[in-house]
């Protein structure tokens, strides 16, 4: 008899050699050949032999359960590798919006107007556009340029708030930027994580078969 090798293996996964040997030994134990031979030493010989035909199929069952496990694992592996990828991808469309929106920001601190008469009349203090005042042409341009210096004053710190928080949203754009570069680099990782899993789950399925146990109904049943 041979001894119990496995003969074909998937990676750690290990399969048990073909029964064929030890069920033509069977078949032989049966045929005229051994027909003049001792019974016992044949009874010994056939028990040797259905018990190593028990042997490998404790082996086949055993590969049998360690290929459905590795399967198993390597779709589940898949499967968080495409709900990673699902993420980042979520992730990456996220960003590209909040970048988009960093660009098109726009503010009106650009075009300052200058007040017309009217307009102090409307926008001015109480105070600065009395009846006195706008009788008194010097008054009333002291009292208008005093108004747009408050104005300018007021539109300038308005600009310089307005400038700040467009150099904040300029940094944060580039930090997505940046984040959204490393975002992409971990997509075409995991993208090709995914394929290879994939590979490993097509290939353990197609190219390990198990093998087939064969019986022969016509040999006893070990005792």
């Amino acid at each position: 008899m041979t001894a119990l090798t496995p003969t074909h293996d998937h990676g750690d996964l290990l399969l048990p050699p073909a029964p064929d040997s030890e069920l033509d030994a069977l078949r032989d134990l049966v045929s005229s050949t051994f027909l003049n031979h001792d019974p016992a030493q044949v009874h010994i010989r056939a028990g040797a032999l259905f018990a190593r035909l028990k042997a490998l199929n404790r082996s086949a069952n055993h590969a049998t359960r360690a290929h459905k496990q590795a399967t198993a694992d390597a779709r589940h592996e898949m499967d968080q590798t495409y709900l990673g990828l699902q993420n980042l991808l979520y992730e990456k469309r996220h960003l590209e919006r909040e970048i988009e929106k960093c660009r098109q920001f726009a503010s009106i601190y650009q075009d300052i107007p200058v007040h017309s008469l009217e307009e102090f009349q409307q926008l001015a203090p109480e105070e600065a556009r009395t009846e006195e005042v706008l009788a008194d042409e010097h008054q009333l341009m002291l009292n208008r340029l005093s108004f747009e210096l408050s104005e300018r004053q007021r539109l300038d710190q308005k600009r310089r708030e307005l400038i700040k928080e467009k150099e904040a949203l300029l940094k944060e754009s580039k930090t997505k930027a940046a984040t959204m570069e490393s975002v992409k680099t971990q997509i075409d990782s995991l993208m090709k994580s995914a394929l290879d899993a994939q590979k490993k789950v097509s290939d353990l399925v197609q190219s390990s078969p198990l093998p087939a146990i064969v019986t022969n109904p016509s040999t006893p049943a070990p005792s």
